[in-house]
C-alpha cells in the first residue's frame, strides 16, 4: 500500500545579498523603484511540498507516490527522485511549461524578497486519482495550485480514500464556504500556528471545531514543538532539539508531515507519530536547502534517545 503525495515540485534559486535592503531602496520612491542587487552567491536547491515530503519518506524506507505537474525543464529533479526510489509515474510533464520556480533574495539581516512562478503548477488537474492503479493507504494533498487542490482533495473523499489536507500558504486563496467543506473531506488537517489563526479568521473555524470532524488536527508551533488533536485529548510534543544550530528553516514543514505520515500508515500512536515528526524537522533546520539532509533508522534510533531519553521501540 502507498503514500501518495499530492503538491508543488519547483526549483528553489536561493541568492544571497551582502548589504542591507533598505540602503538601496528610497522609502520617498517606492512608487518607481529601479535598483539592482548584486548577489554573488546563488544556490539552486530542489524543492516544492510534494517533493520534500517525498524525500524524507525515501529516507523512512518508502516508496511514495508523487502526484504533480512539471515542466519540460524537470529531467535532473526526475533523476534526483529517482535515485531516492520514488514511484514519478504520476509526474506529468506539461508542454511549454516550466516547472515552478521561487527565487528568494536574502539580504544580510534575513529579509526576504521572493518572486513565484508556478509554471506548469497550474495545470495539476491534469492528474486524477482514477489514473492511479496502486492501492493508496493514506495520502497528503499539500499546496499544488487552487483547482489541483480542490480537485485532488474530492477525488480522495469520493474515493473513501483517507487523506490529509494540508492547505500551507494557499489558505488565503480559498473561500470560506471552500474551507469548510475541504475540512469537512479531510480524514486529518494539519496547520502551523499562524494558519490556525487565519482558518479562524478566514473560515470561521476554531481548533476545537476542526478537532470534532477529523480524526485528528496537527498543530506545529515551531520552537515550542507540536500539538496533536485526537478525540478529546490533545497530545503536546516537545520540540526535539537539533544538534547542530539551526540554519535553514526552509522544508521543515515538510519534513514533519513525512514524520505525520509514516506513523499514520504503520499505526503508531500520537506520541510517537508526534516525536518522530518533530525528530525529522531538527535534522532538517540543520542542512541548508530542503532536501539535503541525511538520515537513515540507525541514525535517527540515536537521536531519539538523545532528544527523549528513552528508546525508539521495535
Amino acid at each position: 500500500m502507498s503514500i501518495l503525495v499530492c503538491g508543488s515540485l519547483a526549483y528553489d534559486t536561493l541568492l544571497s545579498f551582502e548589504d542591507r535592503f533598505d540602503r538601496h531602496i528610497l522609502p520617498d520612491h517606492l512608487h518607481k523603484i529601479s535598483t539592482t542587487f548584486r548577489v554573488p552567491s546563488m544556490r539552486r536547491e530542489f524543492g516544492g511540498c510534494s517533493g520534500n515530503i517525498a524525500y524524507n519518506l525515501a529516507m523512512l524506507g518508502e516508496r511514495p507516490l508523487v502526484m504533480g505537474a512539471v515542466g519540460e525543464d524537470f529531467a535532473p529533479y526526475r533523476a534526483h527522485l529517482t535515485r531516492l526510489g520514488v514511484d514519478d509515474r504520476h509526474i506529468r510533464v506539461i508542454p511549454g511549461q516550466y516547472t515552478a520556480q521561487c527565487f528568494i533574495i536574502s539580504d544580510c539581516d534575513g529579509n526576504q524578497l521572493m518572486a513565484f512562478h508556478p509554471g506548469s503548477m497550474d495545470h495539476a488537474t491534469v492528474n486524477h486519482l482514477s489514473d492511479v492503479d496502486t492501492p493508496v493507504e493514506i495520502a497528503i494533498v499539500a499546496p499544488s495550485g487552487y483547482h489541483g487542490c480542490l480537485q485532488h482533495c474530492r477525488e480522495l473523499a469520493e474515493a473513501g480514500i483517507p487523506f490529509v489536507f494540508d492547505p500551507g500558504q494557499e489558505l488565503p486563496l480559498f473561500s470560506r464556504e471552500e474551507l469548510r467543506a475541504l475540512v469537512e473531506m479531510a480524514s486529518y488537517v494539519t496547520l502551523n500556528d499562524y494558519e490556525a489563526e487565519l482558518m479562524r479568521e478566514r473560515a470561521g473555524l476554531t481548533l476545537d471545531d476542526i478537532r470534532r470532524q477529523v480524526r485528528a488536527l496537527i498543530v506545529t508551533r515551531g520552537a515550542q514543538g507540536s500539538e496533536i488533536h485526537a478525540g478529546d485529548t490533545v497530545h503536546r510534543i516537545p520540540r526535539a532539539e537539533p544538534e547542530q544550530p539551526p540554519v535553514d528553516p526552509s522544508g521543515c514543514g515538510d519534513a514533519y508531515r513525512a514524520g505525520l505520515l509514516y506513523g499514520i500508515k504503520h499505526g503508531l500512536d500520537w506520541e510517537l507519530t508526534g516525536r518522530l515528526a518533530n525528530l525529522l524537522g531538527a535534522i532538517k533546520v540543520a542542512s541548508l536547502g530542503a532536501q539535503n539532509h541525511f538520515f537513515d533508522w540507525a541514525l535517527l534510533k540515536e537521536r531519539y534517545r538523545a532528544a527523549y531519553n528513552e528508546a525508539w521501540p521495535d
